[in-house]
C-alpha cells in the first residue's frame, strides 16, 4: 500500500496524487503525524524534512526556529517538506525526478 503524506492544497502533493491514483492520501494538517512517524521520517531524511523555505518557517521567530526538528514538526505540521511517500517499504521525500524514478513513473 502506498501512502502520500502532505497537504491537500500543496501543488506537489496534488501531482503525486494524480500520478499515484491508488495511493492513500493523508492530510497532515487534518491528521498530524504521530511522534513515532516524525521520528521515522527524521531518521530517514534528517534536516531535509524541515522546509526552511516555507511561509510557515519565515513566520517563526528565532527562538522557535532553534527548537528540535521533531518539536517543530509536531507544533507546525506545515513545516514538513512535501510530499513524503511510503511505498514498498521505502520512504521518498518530495516530488522530484528521483522520487518518480524510484516509484517507476519516470
Amino acid at each position: 500500500m502506498t501512502t502520500i503524506f502532505g497537504l491537500k492544497g500543496c501543488d506537489s502533493c496534488r501531482k503525486a496524487i494524480r500520478a499515484l491514483p491508488d495511493a492513500a492520501f493523508r492530510d497532515i494538517r487534518a491528521e498530524p503525524l504521530a511522534p513515532d512517524e516524525i521520528a521515522e521520517f527524521l531518521a530517514t531524511f534528517g534536516g531535509r524534512l524541515v522546509n526552511r523555505a516555507s511561509t510557515t518557517w519565515r513566520g517563526l521567530d528565532e527562538a522557535e526556529r532553534a527548537a528540535a526538528p521533531a518539536a517543530l514538526l509536531a507544533a507546525h505540521p506545515t513545516l514538513m517538506k512535501r510530499p513524503v511517500i511510503r511505498a514498498a517499504g521505502a520512504l521518498h521525500l518530495g516530488w522530484t525526478p528521483a522520487t518518480r524514478a524510484a516509484l517507476g513513473l519516470a
